[in-house]
Parts: C-alpha cells; sequence; structure tokens
C-alpha cells in the first residue's frame, strides 16, 4: 500500500507536458522565428532610407577648412595661411531627383512591410505543417501500437489453440511473422514521430526532446474556410502588393533617371574667414557672400536617353513579374481549393470505410475464436483495418494541411 501511494504522488509531482493548442503554437513560432526578425530588420533599414532620402530637401551647412606652412618666408611674408569656408546651400530645384528618391525610398519602405507580412504568412504556415505533421505521426505511431497489441493478443489465441492441437505449426509461424512485421513498423512509425517532434520544438526555440501535448488533433472537425473570390485574393496578398509597389518604385526610377540631365538651381550664403595674401601681418578678415547657381546640362552624348532606356525596361520588367505573379496566385487558390475539396471527400470515404474495417475485424476475431474461420481471414481483416486507419489519418492531415495552406495563399484570418 505505501509503495502504491508513494507512487502516486511521484506521479502527481512529475511535471506535465503544457498542453498546446495550434493558435499559442503559431504565436510562440512568430515570436522564436529569426526570419521574422530578419524581415523587421530588412524594414527599419527601409524607413531608415525613407528619412535619408527626405533630408535632401533641407538645406545643407558645410565647412571647409585648410592650413598650410611654407618651408621658407618670401617678401617679408609669413610662411603660415589657412582658410575657414562655411556655407549653407538650399537646393531649389534638382531636376525632379529629390522627389524621385523620396518616392523611390517610400515605395522601397512599403515593400519591406509587405515582404515582412508575407514571411509571417509563411512562417504561420510552416507552424501549421510542424503541428499537423506531428499530430498525424502521433496518431499513426498510437495505430501501429495497437495493431502490435493486436496481433499480440491473437498470438495468444494461436499458441493455445496449437497447443490444445487444434491448429498447424504453419498458423503459428504465420502470425509469429505477421507480429514481428508489426514491431518493425512500430519502430518506423515511434522514430517518424520523435523527429516531427524535434521539429516541433526546434521552430518555436524549445528543447528538441521536450514533451507535448497537443489539444487540436488532425482527427478534429475542422470547418472549412470561405472560397474566397480572385479579385480577394489578389488584394489580401502582401507579394502582388509588393509587386504592385515595385512598379511604382521603378517609375519613380525613370524620374531620376532623368533629374540629373535637367536644369538644377541652388541658393546659398557663406563666408571665409583667412589672412590678408599675402599673409604679412598675420591679421585675418572676414568676407561673406550669397549666391545663386544655375546648371543647365546642354549635351552628354546621349548619356540621357540610354539611363532613361534602362530605367524604363526595368519598369517594363517589373510589370511583367507582377502579372506573372498574378497568374500564379490565381493557379495557387484554384488548386488549393480543389485540394480541400478533395480531401475532404477522402476525409469522408476513409471514415466510412474505417468503420466497416472496425466490425469487419471483431467479427473475424471472434469467429476465429469459435473455429468459423481460418488465421489467415482474421490476419486479413487485421492488415485491412491498419491500412485504412493509416489512409483515415493521411486524409486528415491533408485535409487540415490544405486548409492552412488555403489560408497562406488568401491570405485569410486564422
Amino acid at each position: 500500500m505505501k509503495r502504491i501511494l508513494s507512487l502516486l504522488c511521484l506521479l502527481c509531482c512529475a511535471p506535465l507536458a503544457a498542453q498546446t493548442s495550434l493558435g499559442d503554437y503559431r504565436r510562440a513560432v512568430l515570436r522564436y522565428s529569426w526570419q521574422l526578425k530578419a524581415a523587421a530588420a530588412r524594414t527599419e533599414a527601409a524607413a531608415q532610407r525613407f528619412g535619408q532620402a527626405r533630408t535632401g530637401f533641407l538645406p545643407q551647412l558645410s565647412l571647409d577648412g585648410s592650413f598650410s606652412a611654407t618651408v621658407r618666408r618670401s617678401n617679408d611674408a609669413e610662411r603660415w595661411t589657412f582658410s575657414v569656408l562655411p556655407q549653407l546651400v538650399q537646393v531649389v530645384y534638382g531636376g525632379g531627383s529629390v522627389r524621385a528618391a523620396v518616392d523611390r525610398a517610400r515605395a522601397g519602405y512599403d515593400i519591406a512591410l509587405c515582404d515582412e507580412e508575407f514571411s509571417r504568412l509563411e512562417i504561420g504556415y510552416a507552424a501549421d505543417y510542424a503541428y499537423w505533421n506531428l499530430s498525424a505521426l502521433e496518431l499513426y505511431a498510437a495505430a501501429m501500437r495497437q495493431y502490435v497489441r493486436l496481433i499480440v493478443s491473437l498470438k495468444e489465441v494461436v499458441d493455445r489453440r496449437f497447443e490444445e492441437g487444434y491448429i498447424a505449426k504453419g498458423d503459428v509461424l504465420m502470425i509469429d511473422a505477421r507480429l514481428s512485421e508489426a514491431r518493425y513498423q512500430l519502430v518506423t512509425a515511434e522514430q517518424r514521430a520523435e523527429v516531427a517532434l524535434h521539429n516541433f520544438n526546434i521552430l518555436q526555440g524549445a528543447d528538441a526532446s521536450a514533451p507535448v501535448r497537443l489539444t487540436d488533433s488532425v482527427r478534429d472537425s475542422i470547418l472549412m474556410p470561405q472560397h474566397a473570390d480572385h479579385a480577394e485574393a489578389l488584394e489580401r496578398r502582401p507579394d502582388y502588393a509588393a509587386a504592385q509597389l515595385r512598379i511604382v518604385q521603378a517609375e519613380a526610377s525613370i524620374r531620376g533617371a532623368r533629374a540629373p540631365f535637367n536644369p538644377q538651381v541652388s541658393v546659398g550664403i557663406g563666408g571665409a574667414w583667412r589672412p590678408h595674401t599675402p599673409n604679412r601681418s598675420g591679421s585675418t578678415l572676414v568676407d561673406g557672400s550669397a549666391f545663386v547657381k544655375l546648371s543647365v546640362p546642354i549635351f552628354h552624348g546621349g548619356e540621357r536617353r540610354r539611363a532613361v532606356g534602362v530605367a524604363q525596361a526595368l519598369r517594363r520588367a517589373s510589370e511583367w513579374n507582377a502579372q506573372q505573379l498574378r497568374e500564379e496566385i490565381l493557379l495557387e487558390e484554384m488548386n488549393g481549393w480543389t485540394a480541400i475539396v478533395q480531401s475532404r471527400a477522402q476525409v469522408d470515404a476513409s471514415e466510412r470505410s474505417l468503420r466497416i474495417a472496425g466490425e469487419n475485424l471483431e467479427l473475424s476475431t471472434y469467429s476465429y475464436g469459435e473455429g468459423l474461420v481460418t488465421i489467415l481471414d482474421v490476419l486479413q481483416a487485421q492488415l485491412s483495418w491498419i491500412q485504412l486507419y493509416t489512409n483515415d489519418i493521411t486524409a486528415r492531415y491533408n485535409y487540415a494541411l490544405a486548409i492552412s495552406d488555403y489560408r497562406r495563399i488568401t491570405a485569410g484570418e486564422e
């Protein structure tokens, strides 16, 4: 009695693996993901580039200075001289280069945001895949353990009937071979489940061998998502939005390519602090000036036409890439919905078949105990049951994964 109480206390005090739902696991993976952190860093870099481009609208203050000394004095002049030249310049019109750079940087920042959101979709799908894969493989391993127990229980009956002289040695050898094969399959199933557990934990930054208990299962009833309209799917896809923004960015690049060849106007004020020239007394003077600068490019050997042609070609490439991505998304959406419908039909069919196989297995096992059927009939019923049970797990896993993939394709809500 004391041993039993001690064992119960140890079981109560032993830490149990916390239950993990699909939503909690997705959030944990998103928090840990290095890929998402890198995408956020790229977004921050794009924001800084946008801010850097906007400084082109502001005046610029610069200071140039120099100091020199000669080895010999000439004409009684000092050997040293210096100059300090501060200057404040405001670009009035830079040919549109500043505006083009700002527009290009703004589009780049929006593209980075879209890329970050697309990374979030991809990582969320990876989390779903790891979760449903672990659930399916755990169910498969449990099914194989049940399959081994069924064969072991049948072997007990076979051994007893052989000892009583009702059956031949061939039946014993047959059941022994089937049991050996089942145990081999069980080892393989448990190994695959262990690998899936490692992938599950590593994806969320946990200890690879830490035990987990899944709240959700592929055998649960999962509602089908709403069939998304093509236009709605395109509107919600962040990678398609990024492709459209790349066209905007390419148009800004065209204006940026033209800008250096447009007239440019700038105004400013400056000053100079330096000694007299030649520097005979060492006294200094301060001069001030205000200026307007106009630059008009006239002929550069066709450089402008070439630069603009390159930018226009890149814009056309961006437009064609967006069209190709549009077709790919539409194809993904149609294939994704087809996968949901077909896997749902497979779930319904496998569920009915599994119920029939279970009844057949129960009847065959009972009939063998009564001597009404042969061992081959029972073994065939067991094999049919494990195959149909495996098909049912596979169908439900494909259905759950198809739903996750469709939500990724359409950027749908969880």
